[in-house]
């Protein structure tokens, strides 16, 4: 049910209104605001016909259609998965080689005809693969960085004992599958794309020493499990290189919330890479299905609407010119200013604010 949320303080939206240039594909968002990623799962569904899943259905693109009239500088997409094996959910987005075809092309050109219906806003794909966080009804045995099982349901469903990716697997499929999405969003019209490396997907089940217990090259220290991101980034932008424009984005967690998790600290450094490295815009968020974001929240934290704040300040204070949106909370004008003003982030990534009771 929705709820009205009283406003006590007013402010100027001004800020919220201004313009962002992004530091390496110097495109400019007109706004702050990006409508975050949501679980979305009405593209196609059959699961005796790979070839026909994921297309983008007509109403997926009614619904970004629709998005497309809000006004919003950044419109960013559920999850598009990178491997039509490993999905957050049946009714997933996909783009992968193996099912490549036409008529899939074609859909994601009314795809992004949808996302440019209703203004100039920056059309951006959300990349993924979910890993260990397969629905077992997909995987029996899904991919991991090693073969920590997910011992949580979701929706009614549990996890499949994973295995271990080898490090030719690693550079061979799952860096190959984020670059060929990249290059296939490219292609169909899109200005950009996020790299999903949070809320426990396959690419933060590297960077977290709860589910990496690796000792190749994408294991053990900090270097090495930030290494990964680094590696897809690499490959994308040979596939799609800055001149072009393309503006290639992550989502990152700020901490992970339980034991032997991300800490912030960790994600400082992370994300100085990735600022190094040249990605546009980091996405900062919280949580795993293990331990929910919203699970830590005081009343204090949801009156101040910023669910990370703290945690997002840490990090963009270590940032130079890499723009920092902030997902999570936010209800009020004032909330969203604040979070700005007081240096937790550049832009607000706008989703459903509260956890459903």
């Amino acid at each position: 049910m929705v709820r009205r949320v009283p406003v006590t303080e007013t402010v100027s939206p001004a800020r919220l209104a201004e313009s962002i240039t992004f530091p390496t594909s110097k495109r400019t968002a007109k706004n702050r605001f990006m409508k975050a990623a949501l679980t979305e799962r009405v593209a196609t569904w059959n699961p005796d016909d790979r070839k026909a899943c994921g297309f983008p259905t007509p109403e997926l693109c009614n619904m970004y259609e629709k998005y497309s009239h809000g006004g919003f500088g950044v419109l960013l997409s559920g999850n598009v998965a990178v491997d039509p094996t490993h999905l957050e959910s049946a009714g997933n987005v996909i783009i992968h080689k193996s099912i490549d075809s036409p008529e899939r092309r074609e859909a994601f050109k009314r795809y992004l005809a949808a996302f440019k219906a209703g203004s100039d806003n920056l059309a951006i794909l959300q990349l993924s693969n979910a890993g260990r966080q397969t629905p077992l009804a997909l995987a029996k045995h899904p991919i991991s960085a090693s073969d920590v099982q997910l011992l949580a349901m979701r929706r009614g469903s549990g996890y499949g004992k994973p295995r271990a990716l080898t490090t030719e697997e690693v550079r061979q499929n799952v860096v190959h599958d984020f670059a060929y999405a990249a290059r296939y969003a490219y292609d169909s019209g899109f200005d950009g794309v996020q790299i999903h490396s949070a809320h426990g997907y396959l690419l933060a089940q590297f960077f977290s020493e709860t589910t990496n217990k690796r000792t190749d090259q994408y294991g053990g220290s900090l270097e090495n499990r930030t290494r990964l991101n680094l590696v897809i980034y690499e490959a994308i932008r040979r596939l799609v290189p800055v001149e072009t424009g393309f503006i290639v984005g992550i989502k990152m967690n700020s901490k992970e919330l339980q034991a032997g998790g991300l800490e912030c600290e960790d994600a400082v450094y992370m994300c100085k890479e990735y600022e190094r490295i040249g990605f546009d815009f980091i996405e900062l968020s919280g949580g795993t299905i293990e331990k929910l974001a919203f699970q830590h929240l005081s009343e204090s934290t949801v009156s101040r609407e910023a669910f990370f704040f703290d945690f997002a300040a840490k990090i963009k204070a270590a940032l130079t010119t890499i723009i920092v949106y902030l997902t999570g909370g936010f209800r009020t004008v004032h909330g969203m200013v604040n979070a700005i003003e007081q240096g937790a982030c550049d832009g607000i990534g706008w989703d459903d604010p509260l956890p459903q009771k």
